[in-house]
C-alpha cells in the first residue's frame, strides 16, 4: 500500500481553504530499540491481538477459522427485517453487534495498517490483519442496505446481557435497528464512512475492485449522514444505555470527511472536514477544543485534528493536537493541567477501560511523533507511547501482562461469555474459563494500579473490540521500533485436545423390583469446542436378556415404558447381538433443544422402565451392559450408555462381542438366623443364570447342596435345629459351568424369647390428648400402652396390638397428669413394663385466632413436607396479618439445609415470608415460621386467610421421615382446628401448644 500525505495543496485549493502551504515531508526515521524494551516479543503480541478479533466473529465462520472453540453464530441476524445481517463482530464479552464502536474499531485498525504496514508485514501478520479488517467491512456493506439506510445494531442490550452463555447457542430475540432519513444517525454514518474510506486505501493495492466498492459505500454513507443530521442514539434508543453518542456527530463528520479526502483527493471532503471542526465541543468554558480526553469510540475529533494537522499544517489543528498530547505527557503549558498518573506509571483517564484510553493516546502520540519535526516533541511523545505500551505488557507494579495469553501472569478470568464457556448460565460454572481469549486487552487497573482478575468485574476485566484497536497499531509500531528480527509464534494457535466430555449421560436406578428395572437418565450437552445445539441427540441403553430367553420368553415379552419424560421418544427393544441376547432401547430427544444455555436447557431427564411379565422371577438387571456402575443413589456419568448426535456416536461405548465364561463366585453373601431357619442373600454374579446353595455341619465343609437352580439372590433354609450352627456357601451357574464357592457364612437358628421392655419411652401433651412414643424392641411383634392417674400405677391397658412405636391417647382431661408405661409382646409372651413417662394435656391459649391444618402430602417418607394452613378469626375485631406469625414443628432428619416455598396462598404467596428456627422437643428439632407483609391485609371478624400451601424440601432433596413429627398428622386430610400449629400476635402465643 502506498501512503501519500497530501501536504502540498494546489494553489486553488489553498486559496479556497485559506491555508498556508507548507512543503516537505517532515518525517523522521525510526530509532533503535533501547535496552529497556527488548524483553517483549512484539511480533507475538501483535499476532495475538489480531487473533482476538477472530474470537469476536459473528456469523458463518470461514474454513480458515483459527479459534477452535468458536463456531457459527447469529445466523438469523437480520431475518426479522428480511435482510442478511450476519457477520461482523460481537462488541465485548456479550453478543450484541453495536455499530458505532464496531466501526470505530475498524477505522482504527485500518489507520494502523495505513501508518504501520511494515510492522504487520515484518511480523508476518499482514494477511491476517487484512482478513480481520475485511470481516468487518464486509458486514458494513451488508448493513448498508440502501443509500440512506444503515443497520447499526443487532440484538437488544438488556436481554442479551441477562444471559451468560456461548454465542453459538444463544436463543434470545435479536432485533435489528437501523438509521434512515427519518431516523438519522450522522455519527454512526460518518464513522462507518470513515471505516470504509480508510479501508479502501488499505485494500487499494491488494484488491482494487473491493477497494472501489468500499469507497462507493463510504461516499453514500457520508452523504447520508451529512444530509440527514442527528444523533443515532436519539433514534436507536436501546443503544443509549450502552453507547450513547455524547459528543454528537460533528466529530464523525470531520473524521469521515478527512478519510474520504485521503482516499479520493477530492478537496470538497477536506472543506467539509474543516467546516465541521467549527462545531467540535469545547473544553469546559475555554475557547479550546476538548483536550482532556482522547480518541475513542464516541469522540473522534482527536484523531480528526491530527489528520487535519498533517494534511493542512494549519496551526489551529497542530496546536490543539499538541495541547491534547501535552495533557497526557508533561502537562499543558501554563495551566498545570495533566493526566493522572498511577504510582506505577499508567496514564490513567477513567475507571472503565483505563488501558484502552492509554493505548488510544499512545497511538496518537506515536503517529504524531512520526510527523512532527521538533526533536524534543518527537522524543517526548514517542517515549510516552513506548512507556505506556511497556506498562500494558508487564512493566508495572504487578510485573504482569494485561494481555490475555501473553507475557507473565496474564489475566485468566475475563468478563467474556463465550471464552468462559458456561453451560449453566452462571459466571461460577465452570470455576475456571474453558478457553484462552488470546490477545484480548482487559479493561485494566484503577488509578492506584490495583487490579483483580475476576470474571464478575466487568469494569476492570471485560474486553472489547475497541480496547484492542489502537493497541494493535501501537504494537505494530513497537515492532518497527524495538522488535527487529522478532517473529510471531510458529503454529499458533496450537490445537487443543478437548479436555472433557461435552455430551454424556448421567444415570441411576430410579427404582428396581423383581420384574423390572427403572432408569433415571439425564442427557447432558455441555459442549464448548465449540458450543453447539443438540436438537438431534439420543442415547442407547443396552441390556442382556439371557435370563429372559433361558426362562422361555423373548424380547417381545419385555415392555418399555416411561414415567417422566422431558421430550424424548423411547423405542422398543432392538437387537444388537441376537445370538447372545444383547438388546438396546433408543432414547431419542430429536426435536428437543438441549444446549449449554442454563439449568433448564443443558440437560434433559427421562425415567424409563424395562419390565418382564408380572409373576415371573427371572429378571436380572445386573448382567446388563448399561447397568454397570449404576446405583440407586445420585446419577453418575457412564460410558456404558453411548450418546449419538444425528446418528453419529459422540460419547461412550457399545458392547463388544460376547464371549461366555463361567460366572464369578457370588459376593456379599450373608446369613441371618430365624426360628428353625436361616436366610441367605448374595449379590448377583454377572453372567449367572442361577445359583446353588450348599450347607455343612462343620466349618470348611464338606458341603451338601440344599438348593439348586435358584434364580433370585436369596434363599431360606427351613426345618433346622435351633441352637445348631450351620455353615453355608453359594455358587453361580450358567450354560458354561458352575463357579467356585463363595466365602463361607454361618447362622445359628434360635427359638424366640420373651422381648425386653421398650426403652426411650416419652410422652408429649396436647389438647385433651397425649402422644406416647418408644424405641422398637428386637423380637417384638406388638406393643401394649398402659395408663395410670397416679405415679407408679396401678396401670390399665389403653391400647393393645400396636405395631407402630407411637400412640396418641385422646379424650383426656386438660390439666390432669397421666402416667404411661409400654410393654412388648411376641408369640412367647409379654415383657415387663417400661420406665414410666408422664404428660399433662392443656387447653390451647385463649385468643381470637385459630390455626387449622390439613396434610397436603400423607406420604411420611418422601422428600417434601406439605402442610396446608388456614387461620380463622373467631373474634369481633379485625386482626392485621402483619402482626401475626405462625409456626409448624418438624424434624429435619439430617444436616442438610431446608428450603421453604409458598406454592399458593389466597392472601398472595409474595406476601408471606418464611424463616426457620430450632427447638429441642419430642417430635421436633426445627420449626418454620410464617410472617406476613402488609400486602396480606387483615383477617376480618369471622373471616379467614384461606388456603396457605406451604412446601419444604432439603437442599440435597433427600427424604424426610415425618412419622412422629410434632405438627404432622396424615389423618387430617380436611381442614381441622390443630393445636400443634402455634399462632402469635405481636410476639405473644395466642393459639396452640408449643412442643
Amino acid at each position: 500500500m502506498k501512503k501519500i500525505w497530501r501536504k502540498s495543496l494546489n494553489l486553488t485549493m489553498a486559496a479556497t481553504l485559506g491555508l498556508t502551504v507548507v512543503t516537505g515531508t517532515g518525517i523522521i526515521g525510526s530509532r533503535q530499540a533501547s535496552a529497556g524494551v527488548s524483553s517483549y516479543n512484539y511480533a507475538e503480541a501483535l499476532q495475538k491481538s489480531i487473533y482476538f478479533y477472530e474470537a469476536q466473529r459473528s456469523g458463518d465462520l470461514p474454513a480458515n477459522n483459527r479459534v477452535q472453540w468458536r463456531g457459527d453464530s447469529g445466523m438469523t441476524d437480520g431475518a426479522d427485517v428480511g435482510k442478511d445481517l450476519t457477520g461482523g463482530w460481537y462488541d465485548a464479552g456479550d453478543h450484541v453487534k453495536f455499530g458505532l464502536p464496531m466501526a470505530s474499531t475498524a477505522t482504527m485498525l485500518a489507520w494502523s495498517i495505513y501508518e504501520y504496514e511494515d510492522g504487520f508485514k515484518q511480523s508476518g501478520q499482514y494477511e491476517e490483519m487484512l482478513d480481520n479488517l475485511k470481516w468487518a467491512t464486509d458486514y458494513f456493506i451488508k448493513a448498508h442496505t440502501a443509500p440512506n439506510e444503515l443497520y447499526v445494531q443487532i440484538g437488544q442490550g438488556g436481554t442479551d446481557h441477562a444471559w451468560w452463555g456461548p454465542a453459538e447457542v444463544m436463543q434470545m430475540n435479536r432485533p435489528s435497528y437501523k438509521i434512515s432519513a427519518t431516523c438519522p444517525g450522522s455519527d454512526v454514518a460518518g464513522e462507518t464512512a470513515a471505516t470504509l474510506a480508510a479501508s479502501s486505501i488499505v485494500f487499494a493495492e491488494t484488491d482494487p475492485t473491493y477497494a472501489a466498492t468500499l469507497l462507493e459505500h463510504a461516499k453514500q454513507l457520508y452523504s447520508f449522514g451529512d444530509t440527514y443530521r442527528g444523533k443515532y442514539s436519539d433514534c436507536v434508543t436501546d443503544a443509549a444505555s450502552f453507547y450513547n453518542s455524547y459528543s454528537g456527530y460533528w466529530d464523525e463528520l470531520s473524521w469521515g470527511a478527512a478519510w474520504l479526502y485521503l482516499a479520493t483527493n477530492d478537496s470538497a471532503y477536506l472543506t467539509k472536514a474543516i467546516a465541521a471542526s467549527a462545531n467540535w465541543g469545547k473544553e469546559g468554558q475555554t475557547a479550546h477544543w476538548g483536550y482532556k480526553w482522547t480518541h475513542a469510540w464516541d469522540d473522534k475529533h482527536y484523531g480528526a485534528q491530527l489528520l487535519l494537522a498533517r494534511i493542512t499544517n494549519d496551526p489551529a489543528f497542530i496546536t490543539s493536537t499538541e495541547r491534547n498530547l501535552d495533557y497526557w505527557t508533561t502537562g499543558v503549558a501554563g495551566t498545570g493541567e495533566k493526566i493522572t498518573y498511577s504510582p506505577g506509571g499508567l496514564a490513567w483517564l477513567d475507571t472503565w477501560g483505563s488501558l484502552r484510553y492509554s493505548m488510544n493516546a499512545s497511538f496518537l502520540a506515536f503517529v504524531y511523533s512520526d510527523w512532527v519535526t521538533d526533536a524534543a516533541k518527537k522524543t517526548k511523545y514517542k517515549n510516552f507511547a513506548t512507556n505506556q505500551a511497556l506498562y500494558v505488557l508487564g512493566d508495572n507494579p504487578r510485573n504482569s501482562s494485561y494481555v490475555i495469553g501473553f507475557g507473565t501472569n496474564s489475566p485468566k478470568s475475563p468478563h467474556h461469555r463465550t471464552s468462559h464457556g458456561s453451560w449453566a448460565d452462571s459466571q461460577t460454572v465452570p470455576t475456571a474459563h474453558r478457553h484462552v481469549l488470546y490477545g484480548a486487552l482487559v479493561g485494566g487497573p484503577n488509578s492506584s494500579d490495583a487490579y483483580t482478575d475476576s470474571i464478575g468485574d466487568y469494569v476492570s476485566n471485560e474486553v472489547a473490540t475497541d480496547y484492542n484497536a489502537a493497541f494493535t497499531g501501537v504494537l505494530a509500531k513497537m515492532k518497527l521500533e524495538y522488535g527487529a528480527g522478532q517473529q510471531p509464534l510458529a503454529n499458533f494457535p496450537a490445537p487443543v485436545t478437548v479436555p472433557e466430555d461435552e455430551m454424556f449421560v448421567e444415570a441411576s436406578f430410579n427404582s428396581t423390583g423383581t420384574t423390572y428395572t427403572e432408569i433415571k437418565a439425564l442427557l447432558n450437552n455441555r459442549s464448548g469446542w465449540p458450543a453447539r445445539m443438540g436438537d438431534k441427540l439420543s442415547f442407547r441403553y443396552y441390556v442382556d436378556l439371557s435370563e429372559v430367553y433361558a426362562a422361555g420368553y423373548t424380547a417381545s415379552n419385555v415392555t418399555v415404558s416411561t414415567n417422566y419424560n422431558q421430550g424424548a421418544t423411547v423405542s422398543a427393544l432392538t437387537a444388537h447381538d441376537a445370538t447372545n441376547h444383547i438388546y438396546y432401547v433408543t432414547v431419542d430427544f430429536t426435536g428437543t433443544k438441549i444446549y449449554p444455555g442454563g439449568q433448564p436447557h443443558y440437560k434433559k431427564e427421562i425415567q424409563f422402565r424395562l419390565a418382564a411379565p408380572a409373576g415371573t422371577t427371572f429378571w436380572n438387571p445386573n448382567n446388563d451392559y448399561s447397568a454397570q456402575g449404576l446405583t440407586s443413589g445420585t446419577p453418575v456419568k457412564t460410558t456404558y450408555i453411548p450418546v449419538y448426535d444425528n446418528g453419529t456416536k459422540v460419547f461412550g461405548n457399545t458392547p463388544g462381542p460376547v464371549v461366555p465364561t463361567v460366572p464369578a463366585a457370588p459376593a456379599g453373601v450373608t446369613a441371618s438366623a430365624g426360628n428353625a431357619q436361616a436366610t441367605l442373600t448374595w449379590a448377583a454374579s454377572a453372567g449367572a443364570t442361577s445359583y446353588n446353595v450348599k450347607r455343612a455341619a462343620t466349618t470348611g465343609g464338606p458341603y451338601a447342596t440344599v438348593a439348586t437352580a435358584v434364580t433370585g439372590t436369596s434363599f431360606t433354609n427351613t426345618a433346622l435345629t435351633n441352637g445348631t450352627t450351620y455353615y453355608y456357601v453359594v455358587s453361580a451357574v450358567n450354560a458354561v459351568g458352575e463357579s467356585v464357592n463363595s466365602a463361607q457364612v454361618s447362622a445359628t437358628p434360635q427359638a424366640p424369647s420373651l422381648p425386653g421392655a421398650p426403652a426411650g419411652v416419652a410422652a408429649a401433651a396436647g389438647n385433651a390428648q397425649a402422644t406416647v412414643s418408644w424405641g422398637a424392641v428386637n423380637g417384638a411383634t406388638s406393643y401394649t400402652v398402659k395408663r395410670a392417674t397416679t405415679s407408679g400405677g396401678p396401670y390399665s391397658a389403653v391400647a393393645t396390638g400396636l405395631t407402630a412405636t407411637s400412640y396418641t391417647n385422646t379424650g383426656l382431661t386438660n390439666g390432669t397428669t397421666y402416667y404411661y408405661v409400654v410393654s412388648a409382646s411376641n408369640a412367647v409372651g409379654e415383657s415387663a413394663n417400661s420406665a414410666q413417662a408422664s404428660a399433662t394435656p392443656q387447653l390451647p391459649p385463649a385468643g381470637s385466632l385459630v390455626a387449622q391444618y390439613k396434610a397436603g402430602d400423607t406420604n411420611a417418607t418422601d422428600n417434601q413436607i406439605k402442610p396446608h394452613l388456614n387461620i380463622k378469626n373467631t373474634g369481633t375485631t379485625a386482626v392485621s396479618l402483619s402482626n401475626v406469625k405462625v409456626r409448624y414443628y418438624f424434624t429435619k432428619d439430617g444436616t442438610a439445609a431446608v428450603n421453604a416455598w409458598i406454592d399458593w396462598a389466597q392472601v398472595g404467596g409474595a406476601n408471606i415470608q418464611t424463616a426457620f428456627g430450632s427447638v429441642t422437643a419430642t417430635g421436633a428439632d426445627t420449626y418454620v415460621e410464617l410472617s406476613f407483609a402488609a400486602g396480606a391485609g387483615s383477617i376480618a371478624p369471622n373471616g379467614q386467610t384461606g388456603d396457605i400451601q406451604l412446601r419444604m424440601a432439603k437442599a440435597d432433596w433427600t427424604n424426610f421421615n415425618e412419622t412422629g413429627d410434632y405438627s404432622y398428622d396424615p389423618t387430617k386430610t380436611a381442614y381441622t382446628d390443630w393445636s400443634k400449629v402455634t399462632v402469635y400476635v405481636n410476639g405473644t402465643l395466642t393459639w396452640g401448644i408449643e412442643p
